[in-house]
């Protein structure tokens, strides 16, 4: 004698239908670029544009302070300059313009990213005299800078956090890169 199937009709979806729709609006509403993220308020920058701004301005000021320690110290040009090419990329990756911290390539971001890149522009990194003493210091700077992006790419909407996190390993690679070979 075979069993009797229940008569008695689902009210309303299904619990599985429910649940997979719902993971489906999470997912999609995660990943959308709306207008809050394209900065479309007007006048201000969004917090990603300021962000995108923040670390191109870090990177060229980075790149400056590796043509400083190339200058110092010759010898060790041939290590840094590849270094220093990849931290000029990130820069333009970001949006910045190639080649040295200036105050006129960030000073459209705001006047306050203005006044301190000009303030930085015109004071030379100080390289150390001592050339593992010089090394080591980029070494930090590369490390402190991955750290601090690394941190900010949580706040940041989906693609420009990928980028961050990606030049963010890339710093902490240079940093090791530059500390290879020390006891």
């Amino acid at each position: 004698m075979p069993i009797p199937l229940s008569q008695r009709t689902p009210s309303g979806p299904r619990r599985r239908t429910l649940l997979a729709s719902t993971a489906g609006v999470v997912l999609l509403s995660g990943c959308s670029d709306g207008p809050d993220d394209a900065g479309a308020t007007g006048s201000t920058p969004s917090a990603a544009d300021r962000a995108r701004a923040r670390a191109a301005r870090e990177s060229r000021e980075l790149a400056a302070r590796y043509e400083a320690v190339m200058a110092a110290h010759p010898a060790f040009t041939a290590r840094l300059r590849p270094l220093r090419d990849a931290t000029v990329r990130h820069a333009e990756a970001f949006g910045g313009t190639p080649g040295k911290a200036s105050p006129t390539a960030s000073a459209s971001a705001s006047p306050s990213a203005s006044a301190s890149a000009s303030a930085s522009a015109s004071q030379p990194p100080v390289v150390p005299a001592d050339g593992k003493e010089a090394l080591a210091g980029l070494a930090t700077a590369e490390r402190k800078l991955a750290d601090g992006r690394a941190r900010a790419l949580l706040s940041l909407p989906g693609e420009l956090a990928r980028l961050l996190a990606s030049v963010a390993a890339a710093g902490a690679a240079h940093a090791y890169l530059l500390t290879e070979g020390e006891g």
